[in-house]
């Protein structure tokens, strides 16, 4: 039983690495890449389905790619607002027992049964993250990425929770409660914007990457710019 056992688990991890291998091809040469996530169960008729065509949009026709989770819901208004405008759509999707049935408006897709191995796409190939409203998945990839910023895994770059009415307790509850307790410090929440204006996302997504070119370029003036370049300003949260 025991080398049954053995023998399923090495399985499983040539499963895990062909996820990885597979993910790191496809995604490799995809360019500024943008990843939207939200609820699958948020329906055409809600104004933040409309909202995130309108986001996605804006930010295809400005040159970004558009990654979701490849479902329905705001993933679809994510990956339709990219297709529609000829731009990049692209979905990793995940196995699940409901709700993960693939959008019509991928132009590229990939496909996953481990959750850990789709996270790593989502933050390795993004300059920036968009939360629209969504439930746990979106809180999982939400405060990931802002785990990995506050420690200094990955470089920072944009979290923008769209929505106010709906994220505002949970900012509220960040300021004031954890501030409070200190089991955060102020400037952890410098990481994040707070906005309902999608020209507002494109433009704080277009100054991160200006940042970013300026940070290419100063990497060939040697390591001491870069390190310059890389320190974080204190953004605040959008009013």
């Amino acid at each position: 039983m025991v080398e049954d056992l053995k023998g399923k688990e090495t399985w499983r991890l040539f499963r895990i690495m062909s996820e990885f291998i597979e993910g790191f091809d496809e995604l490799s040469e995809i360019g500024p890449a943008v990843s939207i996530f939200g609820s699958a169960r948020i329906n055409k008729n809600n104004k933040y389905y409309r909202e995130s065509v309108e986001v996605s949009s804006l930010l295809s026709k400005n040159g970004y790619t558009i990654i979701t989770g490849g479902g329905p819901g705001i993933m679809e208004a994510a990956n339709k607002g990219a297709s529609l405008n000829g731009g990049v759509s692209i979905g990793l999707n995940i196995t699940l027992p409901k709700e993960q049935k693939p959008n019509k408006y991928q132009n590229r897709s990939l496909h996953f049964k481990y959750f850990f191995a789709r996270k790593v796409m989502f933050v390795k190939y993004a300059i920036g993250y968009i939360c629209m409203p969504g439930g746990f998945g979106t809180l999982d990839e939400f405060f990931e990425a802002l785990t990995l910023i506050q420690t200094h895994k990955i470089y920072p770059f944009p979290l923008i929770l769209f929505g106010k009415e709906y994220w505002s307790p949970l900012v509220d509850f960040m300021k004031k409660t954890m501030i409070r307790y200190k089991t955060i410090d102020p400037q952890d929440l410098d990481f994040i914007d707070l906005t309902d204006d999608p020209k507002e996302v494109l433009a704080i997504i277009n100054r991160h990457m200006d940042k970013k070119m300026r940070l290419i370029k100063a990497a060939s003036k040697g390591r001491g710019a870069v390190k310059a370049a890389t320190k974080v300003k204190g953004r605040k949260i959008l009013p």
